[in-house]
């Protein structure tokens, strides 16, 4: 069985209720369960929540909620993989042992269920991989960043970088926050994501958007508005 499990806590500081609140008129998580459902990679989609109201508009936008995640596991230091991990776990309990699990994040507008099916289809294309997850490339030199020191003066984070030409340096890249692939038994054992038996799966740049703040959330508006404009036209 291949279980899509979609984390959304209630208690987000930032932007309060992000993972409900209506984006471009849908509440936010419903778009990443309408990816993974289109998608067809998985047997059942389902949330882990510890909040009722987001559980309702969950069920409302066609996803499972099974159990109330335990308030030890919903607090602001609790990362991904015990979430993951006590889904698992349950699904186990319940005698419906998942083999496939994704994470896919409630807040991941701009994910396409193409994505999801392009990751499955690396990992089981690979036998030796034991996750894909989303990434983006950074579009300027890590190597060549500056910071403030304590005197507050400017310095080179990397001196030996700075006389460098831009394609001299490795490129780089960071996690695009989307989404997470694994058979369930990587996951229950804790192997790390980032690394070499894992496989990145590139995301274009503008389909990579944090959202924190109010700026960071009206740009994915524009984003994704832009986005399913094109996907229209073609």
């Amino acid at each position: 069985m291949k279980i899509a499990i979609i984390p959304a806590r209630g208690g987000s500081k930032r932007i309060p209720r992000k993972n409900i609140r209506l984006f471009n008129g849908k509440p936010m998580l419903a778009w990443s369960v309408d990816a993974a459902l289109q998608s067809k990679v998985f047997d059942r989609v389902l949330v882990s929540t510890d909040d009722e109201e987001i559980a309702a508009v969950a069920r409302a936008a066609g996803a499972e909620v099974p159990f109330i995640r335990p308030a030890t596991l919903a607090d602001d230091f609790t990362g991904t993989g015990p979430v993951i991990c006590h889904a698992i776990r349950w699904l186990r309990e319940q005698q419906q042992a998942p083999s496939l699990v994704g994470c896919i994040y409630a807040t991941a507008p701009l994910l396409l269920a193409a994505d999801l099916q392009q990751a499955a289809a690396a990992l089981a294309d690979n036998t030796q991989l034991k996750f894909v997850f989303s990434g983006c490339r950074f579009s300027f030199p890590i190597q060549r960043a500056l910071y403030r020191n304590n005197q507050g003066q400017i310095e080179p984070v990397q001196p030996d970088a700075i006389p460098k030409r831009s394609q001299d340096l490795p490129e780089t890249f960071h996690d695009a926050g989307q989404f997470y692939l694994g058979q369930a038994q990587h996951w229950l054992d804790g192997l790390p994501m980032f690394a070499p038996h894992s496989f990145l799966q590139e995301l274009p740049q503008h389909r990579v958007q944090d959202i924190d703040t109010e700026a960071d959330w009206q740009r994915a508006e524009l984003l994704q508005q832009l986005l399913f404009q094109q996907n229209r036209s073609r």
